[in-house]
């Protein structure tokens, strides 16, 4: 029987750009009007006082303006930076020019 399952193919036709029966070609499925966009959802970020975490907080706003799609590259994005900033917290501090003395 898995045989038979592996052997099936099944060919679903692209849609997308059939016309519907006014004749309007849209991917939305809603005849004659367009999808609504992405809309901010208005949060408001309060700042840390740290201006790299502060940064990558504010790169949250560039989701606003993208499709759900779009929100991952972002939202990985500020992850990388925000654990960059925690991981710098724990590093060791760095000798300044005239600390090596000898």
């Amino acid at each position: 029987m898995t045989d038979d399952l592996a052997d099936a193919v099944v060919s679903v036709p692209d849609v997308s750009d059939v016309p519907d029966e006014t004749g309007a070609s849209d991917a939305s499925g809603v005849s004659g009007e367009a999808a609504p966009g992405p809309e901010p959802l208005g949060l408001v970020r309060t700042p840390t006082g740290h201006a790299g975490v502060d940064a990558h907080l504010a790169r949250l706003a560039d989701a606003d303006h993208l499709t759900a799609d779009g929100h991952v590259t972002v939202y990985e994005d500020v992850h990388r930076g925000l654990r960059d900033a925690l991981t710098a917290l724990d590093a060791p501090p760095v000798p300044g020019p005239y600390e090596n003395r000898s």
